[in-house]
């Protein structure tokens, strides 16, 4: 697996594994490759997800009404 895969790339083979795995059709050593290149294929979606997520800026407007930018804090206080 590369990590040149782009993210949606990597998804779209993670839910074929997902799909597979749950018709039961593969082999069990079919089935525990592919389980591993999905853990791998996870890792690398959360690393995508986590570094744009650092990317993102909260824009915030005070009372006075400036503007003023700070990182997602990425809490669950999201608007």
């Amino acid at each position: 697996m590369s990590a040149k895969l782009k993210f949606e790339e990597a998804l779209n083979r993670l839910e074929e594994i997902a799909r597979i795995l749950e018709s039961g059709s593969a082999s069990l050593d079919e089935s525990v490759k592919l389980y591993e290149e999905g853990t791998r294929l996870i890792q690398l979606c959360a690393g995508r997800l986590n570094d744009a997520e650092s990317k993102i800026l909260k824009l915030s407007k005070d009372a006075a009404g400036t503007f003023s930018a700070e990182p997602l804090d990425g809490g669950t206080d999201r608007e």
